[in-house]
């Protein structure tokens, strides 16, 4: 197996100053990523006729995390590639269900895509692609991705702005020396027609090239809903050059074009899910959809300096086009107030709101990172030092538009009336937000018992935003913000450690490249973390504990003196524990997955209503566990897979007027996996999702519910040469 040269030495170097031999020269590549990994895929227990898997992971795949995982004083979980094809993960949101304290939200206006919140904080604007902001409302599809990794807590000394609850990392498969030649086509019960292509090929030239080229089309419904429909392919090809040498070059382009019928689901009914058949569909069935196309280049250069520095400069230029009409079903006209429905009236009688959204414009992202890693030792003490410099710009033109309401039957909504409404202009909009930002993070070795970590940011963060349609406004808003963080580490044997974590981060209000008059007004949310944790590699199987206070002063409220003012007086608090395992239990039963417990509330809201509510989105208890096991002379694994999502609110504020807050049920569900390998090259495989076919509520929404799917087979046949 190979690795990119960065890793390479990162981890070469780890494991001399483990053994004493800091400095020590070393190969720019090595082919086994370390000893324990070269042993773990020589074992019997884990091949059978050359198939390897595993779920335990040792090192990450960031740069800008320059320990092994068991010494990487934060809460991480990656999500390997081994876990994404044996369940058959078809959205990075499926994916990320295997992560406790991940919930999943429902996009709002022009954000629409994968929306969701960690340990209860909203993190829909910290997805990250190999370490740079992937900003884009798109639905994100897994085919190119080589593994998914979740941070926890905030993060930004190392990604700026945002990651209160934490970011996540998704980490692409890029051209290599080994060759890669393998495909997967599905069939789905729902309708499912997928195949995914991944082809790497190299050569000596040019101090070792590679080419890499993943691929993949989709078309698909969603099992148990009306007329819902995704759509979409993608192309991803990775060039490299210079793969032996100390200078190294990449080129990757990625781009992901859907066209989906969009379900936004069900309306809320006096703060509950409507109780009408989860396969109602409120919208116009020839005339919705959903359009987005991605398009993202990156140019990576970096040069060992010796074999202790390594200095890298990756530019990124991302488009994002949108286009958008849906239905968000709701009530409204009964009592003055959305979603409030006299219990006198039956539900034969009561008629639903079409309310359409519509937008379209596109999203662009220029982003350079230049950085720096050295390791050197000054006496006995051992330092690993990152140092960047950060320059981005973001711009988003979103054009909404407004069209007339149609009803239809809540019981049994009527998917024969035609769209014939024109549409008015309701916005206009421009927007250009400016980041540029230094960061050095300093991991400080002494003696083979204690490491320190301290970072440091600063992020001077400008928005400009502009509205041309009445009220027209432009206002700016200018932010110079510094981010700290520190932690402890110690090792009481070399494969565990304990350790005390402490990090801030901010929330600017251009966060999402928007303003309004009231939220330029107002400085950036600002948050502080606190974990305790204890990390341990026993083998084969790793575990992890952690105990953690999210903090989050200065919230954006509303004014209850004056509707038009924001005001900085929201104080939101998260307590929590969070225990994981990953790798094998036996020589043939391996499991990966969680349990985590968020206790968050509103501390302190000029709205009384609000307190000791919980914000949005931010169930108490999340549980994700899969576990397989590997019959050998069968040449068969079996796995099954249960998540568990405790009951969460739309918002923290009651239904206005009235003292409901909405909030929907908790539910498990279980899948299923059976996987059979033919020969050397070829494997079939069957996936059940939602085994019990129970009503499961994928996304929230303070307007409406979007449901899960219902129960559902996938059958794959995957090749691989």
């Amino acid at each position: 197996m190979t690795i990119d040269a960065t890793r390479s030495l990162r981890t070469s170097t780890l494991g001399m100053a483990l053994a004493g031999a800091w400095l020590m020269p070393q190969p720019a590549r090595a082919q086994p990523d370390d000893a324990d990994d070269a042993a773990d895929q020589g074992a019997e227990s884990l091949t059978v006729l050359g198939h390897h898997t595993g779920f335990q992971q040792k090192h990450p795949h960031l740069d800008r995390i320059m320990t092994r995982l068991v010494d990487t004083p934060q809460t991480v979980t990656e999500i390997p590639k081994q876990l994404l094809a044996d369940q058959n993960s078809v959205s990075v949101l499926d994916a990320l269900r295997s992560v406790p304290g991940i919930s999943i939200a429902a996009g709002e206006g022009g954000q629409q895509g994968d929306n969701l919140s960690i340990r209860g904080f909203n993190a829909q604007n910290d997805f990250y692609r190999d370490g740079m902001l992937d900003f884009g409302s798109y639905y994100r599809d897994p085919f190119d991705l080589d593994t998914i990794e979740v941070l926890k807590g905030p993060s930004a000394t190392l990604f700026g702005r945002g990651s209160t609850g934490g970011v996540i990392n998704e980490v692409t498969r890029r051209a290599q020396a080994s060759p890669v030649a393998a495909g997967t086509l599905s069939f789905g019960t729902d309708g499912t027609e997928r195949l995914t292509l991944d082809v790497d090929r190299s050569s000596k030239a040019l101090g070792g090239s590679a080419i890499r080229v993943n691929a993949m089309v989709h078309d698909a419904g969603i099992s148990g809903i009306d007329v819902a429909r995704t759509r979409r392919y993608g192309v991803a090809p990775s060039l490299a050059f210079g793969l032996d040498t100390a200078t190294r070059l990449r080129i990757d382009y990625f781009r992901q074009q859907s066209y989906d019928t969009q379900s936004y689901g069900l309306p809320w009914l006096n703060g509950r899910p409507a109780p009408v058949q989860r396969s109602n569909f409120y919208g116009y069935p020839d005339d919705d959809y959903l359009r987005s196309i991605v398009n993202i280049g990156t140019v990576r250069v970096e040069r060992d300096l010796g074999h202790a520095v390594t200095v890298h400069d990756q530019i990124r230029y991302s488009a994002f086009n949108i286009g958008q009409r849906a239905v968000e079903p709701e009530f409204l006209g009964y009592t003055g107030s959305t979603d409030i429905v006299p219990a006198s009236l039956p539900l034969s009688s009561l008629q639903v709101s079409r309310n359409v959204l519509a937008l379209s414009g596109p999203s662009t992202l220029l982003d350079n990172q230049l950085e720096a890693e050295a390791r050197f030792a000054t006496g006995t003490v051992r330092h690993a030092v990152l140092a960047g410099f950060e320059v981005q710009r973001q711009t988003s033109d979103i054009t909404r538009y407004l069209y007339p309401q149609g009803k239809t039957s809540l019981l049994a909504p009527d998917l024969s009336t035609p769209f014939v409404y024109r549409s008015t202009i309701r916005s206009i909009s421009g927007s250009v937000s400016n980041d540029t930002a230094p960061y050095v993070n300093d991991t400080v070795s002494i003696g083979r018992f204690l490491q320190l970590l301290g970072g440091w940011r600063w992020d001077h963060y400008a928005t400009e935003y502009k509205q041309i349609v009445a009220p027209a406004i432009s206002v700016t808003r200018v932010d110079d913000h510094p981010s700290y963080r520190g932690a402890v580490v110690l090792k009481p044997a070399e494969s565990g450690s304990v350790y005390f974590n402490y990090g801030s981060s901010f929330d600017p209000s251009g966060e999402a490249i928007a303003l309004t008059a009231a939220t330029a007004r107002v400085a950036p949310q600002t948050s502080t973390t606190y974990e305790v944790g204890t990390k341990w590699d026993l083998g084969r199987l790793s575990l992890a504990g952690a105990l953690y206070q999210i903090q989050m002063a200065n919230v954006r409220e509303t004014d209850p003196t004056d509707a038009t003012r924001t005001i900085l007086a929201g104080n939101y608090r998260s307590r929590g524990v969070e225990l994981s395992l990953s790798g094998h239990l036996t020589r043939y039963w391996e499991v990966f997955g969680g349990y985590g417990y968020d206790d968050v509330i509103v501390v302190s809201s000029p709205n009384r209503l609000e307190l000791h509510n919980a914000p949005p989105n931010a169930p108490k208890h999340t549980l994700a566990l899969w576990s397989e096991y590997l019959f050998p002379a069968l040449r068969l694994t079996l796995g099954a897979g249960v998540n568990y999502t405790s009951s969460r609110t739309a918002s923290s504020l009651p239904v206005s007027g009235t003292t409901i807050i909405e909030r929907a049920p908790g539910a498990t569900t279980l899948q299923l996996m059976a996987k059979y390998r033919i020969d050397r090259h070829l494997t079939a495989q069957v996936n059940v999702t939602n085994v019990s076919d129970v009503t499961t509520y994928a996304a929230l929404h303070p307007t409406h519910i979007v449901i899960g799917p219902a129960r559902a087979a996938l059958v794959s046949l995957s090749a691989s040469y």
